[in-house]
């Protein structure tokens, strides 16, 4: 397994945990990051052994967010030229916005397992994932606004389509702290777990699940509900008759079907 700055990365029971591994730092996303998230989940969505991704945050908190030493160093880059900086600005926000689009895009379901803080960045983050489960301790919130700026790598995009309009308004307006149950109660975690290890625990339970399904009914079920998002109703109908024209012709529909009627749990190839 390749070794990271800022992650660690472990593959066990076809489940890739990818934890953040800054835990001196509260996990604060440097500029080493960035660029680790892209080759990790390229291998990830590259390996056909993978099958459920879990991010996770070491020590105590899931990670504060963007690293301010990073953001300062940017700062000193810019010159008096506007039109330079907004050049060397827009071409960061971009690469970083690549970072997490490679999370959502990822072709394996990605489970974010989160305790104690979740701020800023963080939030980016796990608006990419496909479910959110959190601990008792977690606290949430959007802290972009409380730094002058708006939040511009996929919260104010995704965070949207998973919770309501006017609570979402109100995090990002205010960038206050959402705690545990109100998260749940709005949508923003499918589940509250009582610790870190009964986190950890249920959230790999859930993926061991998961990776127990045939990969390639898991595969299409995420393609089509990423491409719901942006499509009516009459085009995901289209697309997933084309898709499962060829996708039901895989091994794993007979696998399944022989297994339900003999009443046993089957298993499927990588």
């Amino acid at each position: 397994m390749t070794e990271y700055t800022a992650f660690k990365v472990e593959l066990t029971d076809s489940i890739a945990h990818v934890q953040i591994n800054r835990p001196e730092k509260i996990n604060a996303m440097n500029a080493a990051f960035w660029q680790e998230i892209i080759e990790i989940f390229q291998w990830i969505d590259d390996n056909d052994s993978v099958r459920a991704v879990v991010i996770s945050g070491a020590g105590k908190h899931f990670s504060s967010g963007i690293d301010l030493m990073m953001l300062a160093s940017l700062a000193n880059q810019l010159g008096k030229d506007v039109g330079r900086n907004a050049r060397l600005l827009r071409r960061t926000i971009l690469r970083m916005q690549a970072s997490f689009t490679a999370v959502d895009t990822c072709r394996k379901p990605v489970l974010a397992a989160i305790q104690g803080y979740c701020l800023g960045g963080a939030i980016d983050l796990i608006s990419a994932c496909d479910m959110r489960y959190c601990s008792s301790d977690a606290q949430f919130s959007i802290k972009e606004i409380d730094m002058g700026m708006a939040a511009d790598v996929g919260t104010l995009q995704r965070l949207p389509r998973i919770i309501g309009d006017g609570v979402m308004r109100e995090m990002a307006y205010t960038g206050r702290h959402v705690e545990a149950d109100e998260a749940r109660q709005i949508g923003l975690v499918n589940r509250v777990y009582p610790d870190q290890a009964a986190l950890l625990d249920g959230v790999f339970a859930i993926a061991r699940e998961i990776a127990g399904k045939s990969p390639i009914a898991v595969a299409g079920t995420k393609e089509m509900l990423s491409y719901m998002r942006d499509h009516r109703i009459d085009d995901g109908l289209e697309y997933i008759a084309t898709w499962n024209a060829a996708m039901l012709q895989s091994e794993d529909l007979r696998v399944a079907v022989a297994a339900h009627m003999s009443k046993q749990k089957p298993t499927f190839a990588d």
